[in-house]
């Protein structure tokens, strides 16, 4: 088996303060893709190149403090590419992909990290860019490799995919445009929203995110932005799937999904 984890790490820096090394060795993921890693690569070197025995690959935002992805892995990638060709984003460290290719495969195993537009129109804005841009990039790569994103996508597709849906229908991250975006990119360009699939009627126990205002973590009002998009392919190896809430590393909570395959 070949176990993926996704976390929003909300700084690395916070989250192996936290206890997320002792958690990842205990865990023993194969790749864990991190998303705001909030570090460049001073910071990292000699501290958080590895954690738990995975070697850690990384695409760094240019400003301090802000953003960031990464990959860790207990597989030796042949190709480690840091953005993907669009500078507004790719200057913020939102996607790191590594490329696992033998002769007879060509699979990639992404870290995105989607902008948020929470904080008002202009970063709404961007948010759309993002999106835009980002669609016919997965097409392009999906007409080419198998692939599984792994990432904070910052958007809620469905009612059960957040726990106050009505009240949230004018808020970024469930604006009818985002959720249609996604919509799009399961039903026309064929990826597979992997939870899902294993899930598909989960409503509270499907949260990873919940806001550090009030009780929404203590009373599990909670949202849905953690993902696993896979090609068809590697989707229909999905065999079980997990949220880890025992330890609060980060205001979002690990994703994880066994799949039947190895590198």
């Amino acid at each position: 088996m070949f176990k993926l984890t996704s976390l929003n790490l909300n700084g690395i820096r916070s989250a192996t303060s936290k206890g997320l090394e002792p958690w990842l060795a205990a865990h023993r993921p194969d790749c864990i893709c991190v998303q705001e890693v909030k570090a460049q690569a001073p910071d990292v070197s000699g501290r958080f190149e590895e954690l738990a025995g995975l070697k850690g690959h990384f695409h760094y935002a240019q400003k301090k403090g802000y953003s960031g992805t990464g990959v860790y892995t207990r597989h030796e990638p042949s190709e480690v590419i840091a953005g993907y060709g669009a500078t507004e984003f790719d200057d913020e460290g939102r996607f790191t992909e590594l490329r696992f290719d033998t002769p007879t495969r060509k699979l990639s195993i992404l870290s995105v990290y989607f902008p948020s537009g929470s904080s008002g129109p202009e970063r709404q804005e961007a948010k759309y860019r993002f999106l835009a841009g980002f669609y016919p990039h997965l097409q392009a790569l999906k007409a080419g490799r198998e692939f599984i994103l792994c990432g904070d996508v910052n958007i809620a597709h469905q009612q059960k995919d957040l726990k106050n849906w009505r009240s949230n229908q004018k808020n970024s991250g469930f604006l009818p445009e985002e959720r249609a975006w996604m919509t799009q990119l399961l039903d026309e360009a064929g990826l597979v929203d992997v939870y899902r699939r294993l899930q598909p009627d989960a409503t509270d126990a499907c949260y990873t995110w919940w806001s550090n205002r009030g009780q929404a973590y203590a009373n599990n009002v909670g949202w849905r932005l953690d993902y696993h998009l896979a090609t068809p392919t590697l989707a229909a190896l999905a065999r079980s799937e997990s949220i880890y809430k025992d330890v609060k590393f980060s205001d979002h909570a690990p994703l994880t999904i066994d799949y039947d395959f190895d590198l």
